[in-house]
């Protein structure tokens, strides 16, 4: 009877979602009239709308302060200059909290369905939303979150500490919550397709990165933590090869189709930075071709490729002083079909292969070399068989030399790349006399604009828990580094 009940409100589900606009956003807009049929309804919704704002984020923000792109021409000014904008993190702030009021009514659903698989992911969710949110802003809202319903307009906020204890509990119940045994019976998901296993590697993949997150704590206890999540893969997998990866396939089917409406968009005024190009250069990487166009040059009155040539970052003095067009974006790169990097089997060789440099796991070297051939070949690239025989690219046992590995296996990763060089203060960034803030690196957002005003109350709260100021230069709890 239960399975006839299941078969009939799958159908129900699909009726009714034929029945609206095909565009995942309207779906997602009356969620009341379709919530109470499963709990995977809204999850298609809130991946790809979780996928493609972040994935818009990186080119905006994360690219310009990690000098990968820049725009260009662009004198004076700029994010990659360090001049951050008041409401830069508002855009994220405001797309986290309406995609966790989702998230939470889908465990909400969950629950009253009795199906663990779905709320394991529901609480993977949350935990990879949250952490984003904290790592950004600092002190959030948390606990009153997404509670208007039940009349809180003006949520308290949770402490960072408190933030990062409850997204690595609830990680942790996930894995637990997961059962193989029992299928994903409802409408198949666009990330892993209803791969009970795939998301559970996916859940564990996370709880590695938000661990490592938080080591330089050193209360937390998290390279311990992580140590023993990575030698029992029974208990916690992890990803073991791209193909399982939280690689999100846009397919150009619509819903499901890129975020870039006009992919010309995507380089108009923009060139690739010189620190970007010229770590790639030297390793020739295969890369280069995937990622960016070649730069040109008038030579003999002819327009003549020179190679991959970029512009520096925060650049002093005029544009007329580059006598060539530098390169710019690759637009296949966000055309239909595409890919958007949520967190890759790279990533996780990446964090096993500083592990293994920091002595609490063995094989560095082979994590290292897993790692590099990940981010390549998640690219759609093939590594060539000398690449490591430069003497840049072979393991050299270093931090310094994975995490720039590492830089280039985020890209395209939302705010990774800013948030482990916050960590680590690595790559080691070039910096010129024109950056804004003394030419340090922001330490966070600030707190949208908006909210002194919406709440006060809690806007106190945070500032109080920042130190008194809403400062980009104040550092969040994890954030240890000089």
């Amino acid at each position: 009877m239960k399975n006839f009940k299941n078969y009939i409100l799958f159908f129900l589900t699909l009726i009714l979602i034929s029945s609206c606009t095909s565009d995942f956003e309207e779906i997602n807009a009356d969620p009341n009239r379709i919530e109470e049929i499963s709990p995977a309804t809204l999850l298609n919704p809130i991946i790809y709308g979780l996928a493609s704002h972040n994935i818009g984020r990186a080119d905006a923000i994360t690219f310009n302060l990690m000098q990968v792109s820049l725009p260009f021409p662009s004198v004076s000014g700029g994010l990659h200059r360090y001049d951050v904008s008041m409401n830069i993190g508002s855009s994220s702030w405001n797309n986290y909290y309406r995609w966790l009021k989702n998230i939470q009514e889908m465990q909400t659903a969950a629950d009253t369905f009795e199906d663990n698989n779905y709320k394991a992911i529901a609480l993977t969710l949350k935990a990879w939303v949250y952490a984003n949110l904290t790592d950004l802003f600092g002190p959030v809202p948390m606990t009153e979150a997404v509670m208007g319903e039940e009349n809180i307009l003006y949520p308290s906020f949770d402490s960072q500490e408190f933030v990062y204890q409850s997204i690595l509990e609830d990680l942790e119940e996930a894995n637990q919550l997961y059962n193989e045994e029992e299928s994903m019976v409802y409408l198949e998901d666009i990330l892993f397709q209803n791969d009970v296993v795939r998301w559970k590697k996916f859940t564990n993949s996370l709880h590695m990165r938000l661990l490592l997150r938080i080591s330089n704590r050193e209360e937390t206890n998290a390279f311990q933590k992580l140590t023993q999540l990575v030698q029992n893969p029974e208990i916690y997998p992890v990803f073991e090869n791209t193909e399982e990866s939280a690689i999100l396939q846009v397919t150009g089917v619509e819903p499901n189709v890129s975020p870039w409406g006009r992919p010309q968009d995507f380089r108009l005024s923009t060139k690739i930075a010189s620190f970007f190009l010229d770590h790639l250069n030297e390793w020739e990487d295969p890369r280069r071709s995937i990622i960016a166009t070649e730069a040109t040059q008038e030579i003999d009155s002819v327009i003549t490729s020179i190679g991959y040539v970029g512009i520096p970052s925060a650049y002093e003095g005029p544009e007329s002083q580059f006598n060539y067009e530098a390169s710019t974006f690759n637009i296949q790169q966000v055309e239909n079909p595409m890919q958007i990097f949520l967190l890759t089997y790279a990533e996780v060789e990446f964090i096993n292969a500083e592990l293994a440099q920091r002595g609490y796991i063995s094989n560095a070297e082979e994590h290292y070399i897993n790692g590099v051939t990940a981010a390549i070949e998640q690219l759609g690239a093939e590594i060539p068989e000398n690449y490591f025989d430069n003497n840049t690219t072979a393991y050299n046992g270093s931090l310094e030399q994975i995490m720039l590995q590492k830089y280039y296996a985020l890209y395209f990763t939302d705010y990774q790349q800013w948030l482990e060089y916050r960590r680590t203060g690595l790559p080691e960034l070039p910096t010129t006399s024109t950056m804004f803030n003394n030419g340090v690196m922001p330490s966070r957002f600030y707190y949208p604009s908006d909210l002194a005003v919406e709440n006060p109350q809690g806007y106190q709260q945070a500032l109080e828990m920042l130190g008194g100021s809403d400062d980009i230069n104040i550092k969040v709890w994890w954030d240890t580094q000089d």
